[in-house]
């Protein structure tokens, strides 16, 4: 068993596993010089591209997971929802109404977005060090918050009042991305994704009552249908959730990721004995010199020995100016690292 794998499910690791939220992307060289040649769908949409993006930092880095190249948006695209990305998605017709939201298809992941599952087929059996593969997709409330909005946004005012305006139809509209979000990551894990995320992105958002109505009890419908199709590790990243972990300590999944705005060990403490925590170096850090980014990355992994497992992560995504020679200090060292702290 991966160490990555091991540390979901709580168990023994020989040192802390490491993956990094965008580590497939615009910080590579690599990646740069592909995206010149293609646009970002032909890159999401295409199974070869796709592919590539995902092994690219595995071949670059001792990275211990993959996760594969691909949007939040891609399922609803499968959806039938007119969007375009300029560069965060842009809705063309927001989704705003009851006939709206009756009018979105059931996703079936063959039909809608098989490019998807034959990109983790691809990706597979050419994975470095049998690295295993991440798959994911976007949490049911974050996803409303793009269609309902329309366009990307800092508050996401309009998705938000949607709640409050009317909330039986919020409701409706999370049950359907929900059941469509546990349809998309069953594919994905059928077609041999070895660990599930799900990636609330506007969790913080919402105070505890309205995140635990709207969008937690989307997530709770997601991860039950997961559960009975799957026994694959089960992520749920909670970005800016500090006011949140109370909310879903009792919630079934295997690894909560935390932003960076939380020590790990406090996370912990409230998540309790059942739960791995993922995370949470501000990306910030690998900004600092050489020194200061490792005193750093010894500060998160001090936390996370409080956790029954812990995955070393960002809490949030790398940043397209980010030097690759830090993130390989920063891998290099976690290993190091964490591997003395065990013997």
């Amino acid at each position: 068993m991966s160490t990555f794998i091991a540390a979901c499910r709580r168990q023994p690791v020989e040192h802390t596993p490491i993956w990094i939220m965008r580590q497939a992307g615009r910080y590579l060289p690599e990646y740069r010089e592909l995206r010149s040649r293609v646009d970002f769908e032909a890159l999401t949409h295409k199974a070869e591209l796709a592919a590539e993006v995902t092994i690219q930092p595995l071949r670059r880095f001792e990275l211990d997971a993959a996760i594969l190249f691909s949007d939040i948006m891609t399922p609803v695209q499968g959806m039938g929802v007119d969007l375009f990305f300029d560069p965060g998605p842009v809705v063309r017709n927001p989704i705003r109404t009851d006939a709206q939201i009756d009018a979105l298809p059931q996703l079936v992941p063959e039909r809608d977005v098989p490019f998807v599952l034959e990109s983790i087929k691809l990706i597979r059996p050419e994975l470095p060090r049998g690295a295993p593969l991440i798959g994911f997709a976007g949490g049911p409330f974050t996803l409303l918050c793009y269609l309902v909005s329309g366009k990307p946004s800092k508050e996401f005012g309009i998705a938000r009042s949607f709640l409050y305006s009317q909330p039986e139809s919020a409701e409706r509209l999370l049950d359907h991305l929900a059941d469509a979000m546990a349809a998309y990551l069953g594919a994905q894990a059928a077609a041999g994704a070895q660990a599930l995320m799900l990636f609330e992105s506007w969790a913080g958002l919402l105070a505890p009552r309205e995140f635990s109505r709207f969008a937690l009890r989307a997530v709770r419908r997601t991860m039950a249908a997961l559960r009975k199709r799957t026994d694959v590790p089960l992520i749920y990243y909670v970005n800016q959730g500090s006011a949140l972990m109370e909310v879903v300590a009792d919630l079934d999944v295997d690894v909560i990721g935390v932003d960076w705005r939380s020590p790990l060990s406090q996370v912990s403490r409230v998540l309790g004995p059942g739960k791995a925590v993922q995370g949470n170096l501000d990306p910030a850090a690998l900004f600092a010199p050489p020194g200061e980014l490792e005193r750093h990355a010894d500060l998160v992994l001090q936390e996370g020995r409080a956790a029954p497992g812990h995955i070393f992560n960002l809490g949030h995504g790398i940043w397209p100016e980010t030097s690759p020679d830090a993130v390989a200090r920063l891998v290099d060292h976690v290993h190091a690292s964490s591997s003395k702290g065990r013997r």
